[in-house]
């Protein structure tokens, strides 16, 4: 089985899309009787088939990956607008479609959650919204270091505040990926900066820290590579050492780990070179970030498969990357979709 471990809904139906234009437009004139009513939401399932069929999974089944971890769209979860209730709200609904998507296609897809973060709002009150879609069968979340949504003023991943919707994801046996959202710093581009900034961000924050001796079963997925990570291994390396701390691959340990959303091969080789194989897994996000064909490949830029074919590894690690190491960083796959026997 290839499991990829990252892949988000930006293919949702059209109502959903006129509900948040209206949310969002009430939010920031601060009119709560404007809030457009959920009920009102169409969202048939026939629509939802035909944005799946024709896109996420016409593509699983043309590049050869069998199960996708799937999630909201990362860009809009859009955690800075409004206050927490509108997050709330929000976070409901799409994780709620999340749900009907693995309904709909259950050997396919499973769920990953966006938490209702807002700004300023303590971390902990997540927790109820992770419980539910637990419950419904997700196997993690996806958690933003910054709803500010580009402007960095929430306190380090590595700070008390966190703590409990850490003890929380413990307690509940799910891992959770960093991923910041919409970027409304005109500084930053979403997803060519503003991601990889945030991605490189968290590990240079937990590096310094203590955090996984604090917390040795919480596991972090710091996506698109691992951000400037593995091209700048010798900067984070030396620092960590300049600082008293072990080598990367210690710190990193069961508790760091990176996906293969880097788009071009050499990327690949390099991540797959660098970076310990029992910390990487495998990832695509499409349909996502880079849409369309490499003119140099005639391949999809996102079609992370063909790069991990013919990364120069073994077959074991091939194995690792695909399917191994995501059955270690999400226990709850166990049970959802069982690995295949072997002789």
């Amino acid at each position: 089985m290839i499991i990829d471990c990252h892949g988000h809904y930006t293919t949702e139906p059209k109502d959903l899309h006129r509900f948040r234009k209206e949310q969002t437009a009430a939010a920031n004139a601060k009119n709560k009787a404007a809030m457009p009513p959920r009920a009102a939401l169409k969202l048939p399932d026939d629509e939802i088939r035909d944005s799946i069929g024709g896109n996420q999974l016409k593509l699983q089944r043309e590049r050869g990956t069998d199960l996708t971890i799937f999630s909201p769209r990362a860009s809009g979860m859009g955690h800075h607008i409004g206050d927490e209730s509108v997050s709330i709200e929000w976070s409901q609904i799409c994780n709620d479609l999340i749900a009907r998507v693995v309904e709909l296609f259950p050997k396919n897809f499973i769920g990953v959650c966006q938490l209702p973060q807002s700004p300023g709002v303590d971390p902990k009150n997540c927790a109820v919204e992770l419980e539910r879609c637990v419950r419904m069968g997700f196997v993690g979340c996806n958690l933003n270091p910054d709803p500010s949504g580009g402007y960095f003023n929430s306190p380090p991943m590595t700070d008390k505040s966190w703590f409990p919707l850490y003890e929380k994801m413990i307690e509940l046996d799910v891992p959770c990926m960093i991923h910041v959202s919409g970027c409304c710093n005109p500084a930053m581009h979403t997803t060519g900066s503003y991601y990889l900034n945030a991605d490189t961000m968290v590990f240079m924050q937990v590096i310094l820290s203590d955090l996984f001796k604090t917390f040795p079963k919480l596991k972090f997925i710091i996506p698109h590579g691992g951000g400037a990570v593995p091209f700048h291994w010798g900067r984070f390396r030396g620092i960590a050492l300049n600082n008293g701390k072990p080598e990367l691959a210690e710190i990193m340990g069961d508790n760091i780990f990176f996906d293969t959303c880097v788009y071009h091969q050499p990327g690949i080789d390099l991540l797959t070179e660098v970076v310990p194989i029992d910390n990487i897994l495998f990832a695509s996000e499409m349909v996502g970030a880079v849409k369309g064909n490499d003119p140099k490949t005639g391949f999809g830029f996102d079609d992370t498969k063909r790069y991990i074919d013919k990364a120069p590894i073994s077959d074991a690690d091939r194995r690792k990357i695909f399917e191994g190491n995501a059955r270690r960083v999400y226990p709850r796959l166990k049970a959802k979709a069982p690995a295949a026997a072997t002789a």
